[in-house]
């Protein structure tokens, strides 16, 4: 099974932009779906976005729309996702998560996930 490893969060001022990365093994990384969720304190885990396996399609929830960028490199086995224009309501922990099917929005299609990269954005 793929092993999920993300990086490039820590603490951040509002309206900044910030990109997090997240490098797969173990599997090849073009087999799968990938997608951000994030979870913020006391909050369920939500659907930020997804890209297809070839990177050319991407679907984001309603609310990321305009300010989230979901992107891929095949050849480098990662998967990056980009905020502009911070805001302190992004403040959470953010999960890539690897799935065998498209276009999935919901936590439990996702099979594979790393263990989180945190997010704080400061006012």
């Amino acid at each position: 099974q793929p092993q999920l490893v993300e990086s490039g969060g820590g603490l951040v001022q509002a309206g900044e932009s910030l990109t997090l990365s997240c490098a797969v093994s173990g599997r090849p990384f073009n087999s799968y779906a990938m997608a951000w969720f994030r979870q913020a304190p006391g909050k369920e885990r939500e659907f930020v976005g997804a890209i297809n396996w070839s990177g050319r399609d991407t679907e984001y929830a309603d609310s990321m729309k305009g300010r989230f960028t979901i992107s891929r490199d095949n050849a480098k086995n990662t998967l990056y996702l980009r905020i502009d224009s911070l805001e302190p309501e992004d403040t959470a922990v953010y999960y890539c998560a690897a799935a065998q099917s498209w276009p999935e929005e919901e936590a439990v299609d996702y099979d594979y996930w790393g263990q989180g990269t945190q997010v704080t954005v400061s006012s």
